[in-house]
């Protein structure tokens, strides 16, 4: 692990080809949110490719726009969805409409 990184919607974890996120319990993940994960490809990732893992350990909300902004982030290569459990991959298909990167969900 490269680093962990602490935002008021969650912790990024920074790794040396990926990310792992969780995001607080009872948020909305909004686009602006996304500047955040920008700053962080530059940083972290500047000139090559990484994931985005996202655990979903926690109940919150997100707005489907964020993913438009998220595919903006040329060299973010994957995005995948890690649930505790079946009853949010219904919320899954519609979000994945709007990320125009590989998107792969896991329970």
């Amino acid at each position: 692990m490269v680093k962990t990184l602490h935002f008021e919607f969650g912790e990024i974890r920074v790794f040396q080809s990926f990310v792992v996120v969780v995001m607080k319990e009872g948020i909305t993940v909004k686009p602006e949110h996304n500047d955040d994960l920008v700053n962080i490809s530059e940083k972290y990732f500047k000139d090559k490719p990484f994931g985005y893992i996202t655990y979903r350990k926690n109940s919150y909300a997100v707005n489907p726009m964020v993913y438009l902004k998220t595919s903006e982030i040329e060299n973010l290569v994957a995005f995948a969805v890690v649930c505790k459990d079946e009853l949010n991959i219904g919320n899954l298909e519609v979000e994945k409409m709007f990320l125009k990167k590989p998107f792969k969900q896991f329970i």
